[in-house]
C-alpha cells in the first residue's frame, strides 16, 4: 500500500512537472476536458435545478388531480375539425359532476386565460392573470394564506364581489399598507380583498404571487365562455383511497351520459390527469440531460486525444527515466501504474477547473436571479470527478501501456 502511495505521489509531481515545463501545451490539450466537463456539469445542474424548481411548484398538487376539458393539452387522435365542434364544460357540468359522481375530495370549475387590468388608488397593474374558479381549487392547490381568508362556497355560488390577490402583488399595489378590506377595480367592476397567499416564488407559468383569484360566478356575468370564448375546466381531486384508473373509468361513463354521447362515439370532452404532465415534464428533462451529454461528448473527445498526446510525449521525454528505473528493478505494472496515475492527475485537473467554472456561475445565477435556486448538487460533483478519471484512464491507457513494455536497454539509449 504505502509503494503505491509512493507511485501516486510521484505520478503526481511528474503531472505538476509537466504543466510547468509545457504550459501553453498542457492548457490546450486540457482546454477539451475543461470544456467538456464544464458543458455537462452546467447543463444537468441547471436541469436538476430546473427539475427541483418545478417538482418544489407542484408540492402539495395530487398528481392524480383530473382536469374536463373540451380542448386535449397532449396528442389526441380526435381529428381538430371534430375537437373544434365540442360544446365547452359548463357550469351545469360542474353542479352534475360534484352532485352525482362519488369519491371526490374536492372539485372546482374554472375560467383560463384571463387577463386584465387591476387597480388600486393611483397604482395600475396590467395583464395581470386572473384565475376565476369556485371555492374548491383552495383545497385542491393547498393555497396557502399569509393574511386573511379564501372565499366561501357561498361566495362562490352568489358571484361576491371579493377577491384574495398574490404575494407580489399586494406588495405592488398596496405597498406597506393593509391591503385586507380595500377595494381594487377589475373588469372595471370593484372587488374587496379579502385575503393575500404567502409568498410563493416563481415556477411554471404564471405565479401565484402574480395572480388574482376571484369567484368564477362573478366573472360569468362579465367574460364569455361560449365556443367562441375562453375556455373552461372542471378540476376533480379523487379521494386518496380510490383506485384512479376505475374513478376515470366511473367518471367518463358518466359524463358521457350526461352530455348525451351514444355509445360508439368518441367523447365530447378529454380527461386529463396531471400525472401526465409531470410525466411530459420528464420527458423533456430527459431529453435536455441527453442533448447537454452528447453536445459535451465531442469536448470530452478532444481533451481524451489531448491528455493522450500529453502522455506520449511525456512517455518519449522520460525515456531514460523508465530505462534506470527498469534497470533498478521496477517491474511494468510499476511503470503502468506511474503513468496511468499521471494521465489520470491531468485529466482530474481539468475536470476541477470546469467544475470550478459551474461553481462561479452557480454563485453569480443565486445572486443575480431572485427565486430561482441554481445548484450545484454533490452527485454532479461525483459525476464530474468520475468522467475525468475515465477520460484520464482511457487517455492514458496505451502510453502507459507502451512505456512499462519498454526495454531497458533501449530505453537508456535512446533516451540520451
Amino acid at each position: 500500500m504505502l509503494v503505491y502511495l509512493r507511485l501516486l505521489k510521484e505520478s503526481f509531481s511528474f503531472a505538476i512537472t509537466a504543466l510547468n515545463n509545457n504550459k501553453l501545451r498542457t492548457f490546450l490539450s486540457l482546454l477539451g476536458v475543461t470544456v467538456g466537463i464544464f458543458s455537462i456539469i452546467a447543463v444537468l445542474a441547471a436541469v436538476d435545478s430546473l427539475d427541483r424548481s418545478i417538482r418544489e411548484n407542484l408540492d402539495g398538487i395530487d398528481t392524480n388531480t383530473i382536469y374536463i376539458m373540451n380542448i386535449s393539452f397532449g396528442p389526441t387522435d380526435v381529428p381538430k375539425w371534430k375537437r373544434d365542434n365540442f360544446d365547452p364544460i359548463s357550469y351545469d357540468d360542474y353542479n352534475f359532476v360534484r352532485k352525482n359522481i362519488s369519491d371526490i375530495e374536492a372539485s372546482a370549475y374554472s375560467i383560463f386565460g384571463l387577463r386584465e387590468t387591476v387597480r388600486y388608488q393611483a397604482e395600475t397593474l396590467g395583464g395581470v392573470n386572473v384565475a376565476a374558479v369556485t371555492h374548491g381549487i383552495y383545497d385542491i392547490e393547498r393555497l396557502k394564506l399569509g393574511k386573511g381568508r379564501f372565499y366561501t362556497e357561498v361566495e362562490s355560488e352568489t358571484g361576491s364581489p371579493v377577491v384574495v390577490i398574490g404575494y407580489r402583488l399586494a406588495e405592488n399595489l398596496f405597498g406597506k399598507a393593509e391591503p385586507l378590506g380595500k377595494e381594487v377595480r377589475i373588469f372595471g367592476r370593484k372587488l374587496k380583498v379579502i385575503g393575500v397567499l404567502e409568498k410563493y416564488g416563481d415556477g411554471i407559468g404564471d405565479s401565484p404571487d402574480d395572480t388574482v383569484y376571484l369567484p368564477v360566478n362573478f366573472v360569468r356575468g362579465i367574460r364569455n365562455t361560449g365556443k367562441n370564448g375562453y375556455p373552461t375546466a372542471i378540476v376533480i381531486k379523487p379521494k386518496s383511497y380510490v383506485d384512479i384508473d376505475a374513478f376515470e373509468g366511473l367518471l367518463t361513463q358518466k359524463f358521457r351520459i350526461h352530455r348525451g354521447v351514444k355509445a360508439g362515439e368518441i367523447s365530447d370532452f378529454f380527461l386529463s390527469k396531471l400525472s401526465g404532465f409531470v410525466n411530459l415534464i420528464d420527458g423533456i428533462i430527459s431529453t435536455m440531460n441527453a442533448i447537454g451529454w452528447m453536445l459535451s461528448g465531442f469536448s470530452l473527445l478532444v481533451g481524451g486525444f489531448g491528455i493522450a498526446n500529453i502522455m506520449f510525449v511525456s512517455v518519449k521525454e522520460r525515456n531514460n527515466i523508465i530505462g534506470i528505473q527498469k534497470s533498478l528493478g521496477a517491474k511494468n505494472r510499476f511503470i503502468l501504474f506511474q503513468f496511468l496515475f499521471e494521465a489520470i492527475i491531468l485529466a482530474l485537473l481539468g475536470g476541477l477547473v470546469g467544475l470550478g467554472l459551474v461553481y462561479l456561475i452557480t454563485v453569480l445565477v443565486n445572486l443575480t436571479i431572485e427565486d430561482f435556486t441554481f445548484v450545484l448538487s454533490f452527485t454532479n460533483i461525483a459525476i464530474a470527478i468520475g468522467i475525468s478519471s475515465f477520460i484520464g484512464l482511457v487517455s492514458g491507457v496505451i502510453p502507459a501501456l507502451s512505456a512499462s513494455r519498454l526495454d531497458p536497454v533501449e530505453a537508456i539509449r535512446t533516451g540520451m
